[in-house]
Formats: C-alpha cells, sequence, structure tokens
C-alpha cells in the first residue's frame, strides 16, 4: 500500500520548491522559540540585571510575536512580497541572534527579542497562508510537516545551547569569588525558567549578584545558531532567484501571475489575505450569516485554548514536578520539559500520514478526548513520578496535531478565503501569552496541584467549544446550499465543469 496516493504526490512535485521553502523558515521559527529559556540566566549575567528585570525579556518575545501574527498578512499581498518578507525575517532571526551577545543591557536584550518576535509572527503567519492557499482541500497533511519543522528547531535549540551554559554562577563578586547560589539552584532556576519565566515568584528567594565580572560562554551558542539559521534566507532567495521572482527580472510579473494561478486550483483573489484587523472590516463581513462568525470564533477559541495548554504545560511541569507531592529531583524533572517537546514533534510527524488517512474532525475528536484523558489521569494519579512522565509523553502526543487538523478544517468549512488562518494563528499566539499569565496566577495563589486542574477545565472547554463547532458547521452548510440573495455566495466551480 503507498503511504501517499498519485495525487498527493503529484501536488507536492508541483509545488516541492515552495513547499521545502515554507518547511525550511518555520525550522527558523522553531529555533528561535526555543532557544531563549534555557540561556536566560547567562543572559541575565551578561546584561548584569535582576531575575524580574530579565523576565521582560520573555514577556517582550511573546507580546510582539502576537504582533507579528496579527500583521502578517499585510506582507501577502504578491507571492513576490510573500517571498521577500519570509526572506527578510529568517534573516533577521540570524542578524538578532548574532547580536545578542553584544546587548550589555537588558531593554536592549528586550528589544533584539521584540524585533525577533515579531519576524516569528509574521513567518506564522505568512507560511499557514501560503501552504493553506498552495494545497487549499489537501492542506491538512502539509500544515503537519509545517508544524512538525518547529518541533525540530525547538529540539535542536537548546542541543546547541547545553554545552556554552554556565554550570556554576556566571558573574564574580569583588573578591573573585562565586557567589552563594550553588550549580543546583542554578539548574532549578534554569528549568524553572525555560518555559517562559512563569515561576518567578517561587525562584526570587535565590540570591543572584548583579554587579562583578561576567564569565560566560554562551555568545558561542547564538552565534553559532546564527550560522545554522543562515541557509534559511539563502534558500528563500534561491527560490526567488531560480524562479525569476526578483525585481531585476523583466519576466518577474508575469511568472509571478503564473505562479499564483497554478498555486490556487479555484480562481481567487487576495480579498481574504490580509492583516487581522482587516478580516474585521465591517464593509468587507457585511451580508455574512451568523454562522461565518461563529466558526471564525469558534476556531480561534479553540486553538486559544489548547496553544495555551501547550505553553502552560511547557512553562509549569517542572515548578509541579519539584513541587509536593512530588518532589522530584531537579536534574529529573528536567527533562519533562524536552519529554514533552520531543513527544509533540514524534506526533505531529505521525500526523502527517494521519491526515492523509484520516478527516479533520476525526482527528481532532480523537486528540481533544485523548487530551482529557490523560489530564484526568494525571489528576487520579498525581503522585506518581513515572506516570507523569508517561502522562506528558501521552499529551504531547494527543495535542500536537490540535492547531494543524484545525486550521485546514476551518478553512475548508470557509472555502479558503483566509481570514480564518489569520483568526487561528492570531488566537494560537494570544492562547499561549494570556494562559501561561492565568495559570501561573493560581499556581501562585492556589498550589501546583491547581496547574493540572487548570489544565483539565480548559481542556473540557475547548472539546465543549470543539462540538459547538460541528454543530455550527452543519448549519453553515445548509446554508451554502440554500443561500439567501443577501449573503452574497461564490459559487464553487465543478470538477470538470466548464
Amino acid at each position: 500500500m503507498k503511504l501517499l496516493d498519485e495525487r498527493i504526490w503529484a501536488l507536492f512535485k508541483r509545488h516541492w520548491k515552495y513547499t521545502l521553502t515554507y518547511w525550511s523558515v518555520f525550522f527558523s521559527f522553531g529555533l528561535c522559540i526555543a532557544f531563549l529559556g534555557p540561556t536566560v540566566l547567562d543572559l541575565r549575567c551578561q546584561t548584569h540585571s535582576s531575575l524580574q528585570q530579565i523576565t521582560w525579556v520573555f514577556f517582550s518575545q511573546q507580546f510582539f510575536l502576537l504582533v507579528g501574527s496579527s500583521l502578517g498578512g499585510l506582507f501577502k499581498k504578491t507571492l513576490l512580497s510573500s517571498l521577500w518578507t519570509l526572506f527578510s525575517c529568517s534573516l533577521i532571526i540570524s542578524l538578532v541572534f548574532s547580536i545578542i551577545p553584544l546587548c550589555n543591557h537588558v531593554s536592549l536584550l528586550s528589544v533584539a527579542m521584540a524585533i525577533a518576535g515579531l519576524a516569528m509572527g509574521v513567518i506564522d503567519t505568512i507560511s499557514n497562508l501560503q501552504l493553506v492557499k498552495l494545497y487549499q482541500r489537501d492542506s491538512a497533511i502539509f500544515l503537519q510537516a509545517l508544524h512538525f519543522f518547529i518541533g525540530v528547531g525547538a529540539l535542536v535549540s537548546p542541543l546547541v545551547a547545553d554545552p556554552f551554559l554556565s554550570d556554576d554562577s556566571c558573574v564574580l563578586g569583588s573578591n573573585w569569588t562565586l557567589n552563594s547560589s550553588s550549580a543546583s539552584d542554578l539548574g532549578h532556576l534554569r528549568n524553572s525558567l525555560v518555559g517562559q519565566g512563569g515561576a518567578i515568584a517561587n525562584i526570587s528567594q535565590y540570591p543572584l549578584h548583579t554587579e562583578g565580572v561576567v564569565i560566560t560562554r554562551v555568545s558561542y551558542a547564538f552565534w553559532i545558531i546564527a550560522l545554522i539559521n543562515l541557509p534559511v534566507p539563502a534558500a528563500v532567495l534561491a527560490l526567488m532567484c531560480h524562479e525569476r521572482l526578483l525585481p531585476c527580472s523583466s519576466t518577474g510579473t508575469r511568472l509571478i501571475e503564473r505562479a499564483d494561478s497554478q498555486a490556487t486550483p479555484f480562481e481567487d483573489s487576495d480579498e481574504g489575505y490580509q492583516s487581522f484587523f482587516y478580516c474585521c472590516n465591517l464593509a468587507k463581513l457585511r451580508g455574512r450569516p451568523a454562522t461565518f462568525f461563529l466558526l471564525h470564533a469558534l476556531g480561534g477559541a479553540v486553538v486559544f485554548i489548547t496553544d495555551g495548554i501547550i505553553g502552560s504545560y511547557a512553562g509549569f511541569v517542572y515548578t509541579y514536578a519539584v513541587s509536593p507531592p512530588l518532589l522530584m529531583g531537579h536534574r529529573t524533572a528536567g527533562y519533562l520539559d524536552s519529554t514533552f517537546w520531543a513527544s509533540i514533534t514524534v506526533g505531529r510527524l505521525a500526523f502527517i500520514y494521519l491526515s492523509y488517512r484520516y478527516s479533520a474532525p476525526r482527528l481532532l475528536t480523537v486528540s481533544l478526548l485523548g487530551v482529557i484523558l490523560v489530564q484526568c489521569l494525571l489528576m487520579i494519579f498525581y503522585t506518581s513520578c513515572v506516570f507523569l512522565f508517561i502522562g506528558t509523553c501521552v499529551l504531547g502526543l494527543c495535542i500536537s496535531s490540535v492547531f494543524p487538523s484545525m486550521l485546514a478544517f476551518t478553512e475548508d468549512i470557509l472555502d479558503y478565503k483566509g481570514c480564518a488562518t489569520m483568526v487561528l494563528v492570531t488566537s494560537a499566539s494570544t492562547g499561549e501569552m494570556l494562559l501561561q499569565l492565568i495559570i501561573g496566577s493560581v499556581i501562585d495563589s492556589q498550589g501546583s496541584y491547581s496547574f493540572l486542574l487548570c489544565c483539565t477545565v480548559t481542556s473540557f472547554i475547548s472539546f465543549c467549544l470543539f462540538l459547538l463547532l460541528l454543530f455550527v458547521q452543519r448549519h453553515h452548510r445548509n446554508g451554502q446550499t440554500d443561500p439567501s440573495p443577501g449573503m452574497d455566495l461564490k459559487e464553487k466551480p465543478q470538477p470538470g465543469g466548464s
């Protein structure tokens, strides 16, 4: 039995250059999103800042990632502008990594990470938009592969950084002796800060000097990552040269039009493929049925919660593991975050094939039910360290495919207008930032066990919203088959029609 039928394989061969380019750019996204956490203590030493000050760098990156996701569609007016933007953003990521070792103040570091976050958000939006537009009804399998490359980049970053991280304090006091923080304390701090620095209230009791001679080799890690990332903008530029899409080419306009016409099976304007704020334009939304708005809202709400769970689990599972009743060792608990991201990466690799075999609604149903089940079991066996590792693996496998499957499903319902992609990407970025803050506040006030309770409750809510989405989708389809005069629906051409 063939893994892929001839039609899917023919589509990939037709668009393989563009597809591999978008996948490689998402590798840059993964490199950038996972590199800050492990290196944050060395960056604290480099910038002579406190833990409270350095955690603003996390917020700076996340906030501007959200801004970039919201505005990314502005750069997708044509294929040429999309590729130029992807080239610029991936190159900016390399440049930011190369100048971070030169940032000797926390405000400069925050600006650098804000620029990187903005580039990441634009990459997130444009890559998803282009793949959806390119493959439309067959986009699910290629979106799973796209998000798999985030996991690959996120796994590579910590491996590169680890040899250059300080085992002891990286600031020597005026008497040239190490400060009072032991290597085990620093390991605990580093693991606590890996997930966006959410546990800052629980670790501020550790004394860390800000004045003295900085002894750190983390600069080499950033320069190596900058070099690893350089082939990505080079690949984008090579694609533009090969396809003669550069402005200096006399035939560039004609080739852009040809590429865009090949990318979309149905005749399609770029009307829907703008920024998030353009998609909210009242003039463009007038006359739409209520189900149109509900589908966007429900799809965005589901990924808001699931991406928020991913960020919260990665951010707080270490804190939960080292707290009562588990009291797991710092070194052992430090593997939980890596285990979670590795299982997400493996899950997305597996769902590349499963997306070809099964429909998106079926995969989403199984995935969301699996997330609920494993979190209920984690609450039942909350005293078992072994089951925490098992549950972390299964949770990563189940939740890994929710965003790409939901994106493909929602765009399919709404006939690939593009605004669904904008809404879902922006909602996912917002959820990853806000849900961590909410759950972190609950953990600080109610204790570590509330971490599992919050994740379980939000999982139930996401599944209920998904069921409501299926109900609304049925009514929306029925409305499409019997349109009213004011709905201004566009009839899709039938296969083989004139």
